[in-house]
């Protein structure tokens, strides 16, 4: 009976954040470990299904680095990186774009046999982003050529509240068409922070494979719950968000000078961290406002 009890104390504990997210866009971006292990994918598309289902639109943006390096490996390419970005010339891209069509595929029908409806957006009229291409800023000041890696321009608003509308959950693989209809690589947490921008999003949420922003990178407890764009940029210039995570936060923060209302950063080890973060009153991330 007392865990009965417990239970029913956790649905009351989310039913206020029920009711203040229901018709609210949440644009949330998969990648890192939450991908790569099936428990932990599955249990994090459930949390999907199970936001869904209350009345809250999930958007899922994906990408699929590992899964590209070993298909890369298995056609015996070597990965290359620019300033921390993969370079994608042509031989690259063919495999970009195929492994993350077959990742797309998978989610897509994952959630359909957990109970939700999803709708893969990667081709043809249900193609959703478009960009030309990102070239870096180099010494001296010439642009550093990156091949086919993109930044996204369009964002099709429309063809997304329409599914989410319907109960029907999109994911977006990130690649992008540019204007001659070629395919665009595109850094799935620029991507997810240019979907929710586009849309005013009430939130964006990006799975990592770290508890948040740390004090201190080696000890978990040092988790930051909560910053404002101004702590973000202090954290910057002293050195504390550092490497892979000054991506992050600079999505977040784009995010929301566009008018996204929170960001957050969770670690998508964590089983259901999703719905810990969003629909309990501790969290078990940082949010960024």
């Amino acid at each position: 009976m007392d865990d009965a009890i417990r239970k029913a104390d956790v649905l009351i504990e989310a039913l206020s954040y029920i009711r203040r997210f229901r018709d609210r866009l949440t644009v949330i971006k998969l990648g890192g470990s939450a991908m790569e292990d099936a428990a932990t994918l599955r249990a994090t598309l459930q949390d999907v299904v199970f936001m869904e289902t209350v009345g809250m639109r999930p958007i899922l943006v994906h990408g699929g680095g590992k899964a590209i390096d070993r298909a890369m490996a298995a056609s015996g390419l070597q990965p290359r990186k620019v300033k921390g970005r993969r370079y994608t010339d042509d031989a690259t891209l063919e495999i970009v774009v195929r492994t993350l069509k077959e990742i797309n595929a998978d989610i897509e029908g994952q959630i359909r046999e957990l109970g939700g409806r999803a709708v893969g957006l990667s081709s043809g009229s249900l193609q959703c982003l478009f960009g030309d291409r990102l070239f870096l800023d180099g010494a001296g000041g010439e642009k550093i050529d990156l091949g086919r890696v993109g930044r996204v321009t369009k964002v099709e608003d429309a063809l997304l509240v329409d599914f989410c509308a319907a109960g029907v959950v999109p994911v977006l693989p990130s690649l992008a068409l540019d204007s001659d209809g070629g395919w665009l690589n595109i850094n799935a947490d620029t991507a997810a922070a240019a979907v929710a921008a586009n849309l005013r999003a009430e939130k964006l949420v990006l799975l990592t494979d770290t508890p948040g922003i740390l004090l201190n990178r080696a000890d978990p407890s040092s988790l930051v719950r909560g910053l404002d764009a101004a702590g973000c940029r202090d954290f910057i210039a002293r050195g504390i968000i550092e490497e892979g995570m000054i991506p992050k936060v600079e999505a977040c923060l784009e995010s929301l000078a566009a008018g996204v209302r929170k960001t957050h950063i969770v670690d998508g080890r964590v089983r259901h961290s999703l719905l810990l973060e969003i629909y309990t009153d501790y969290g078990v991330g940082t949010e960024i406002t």
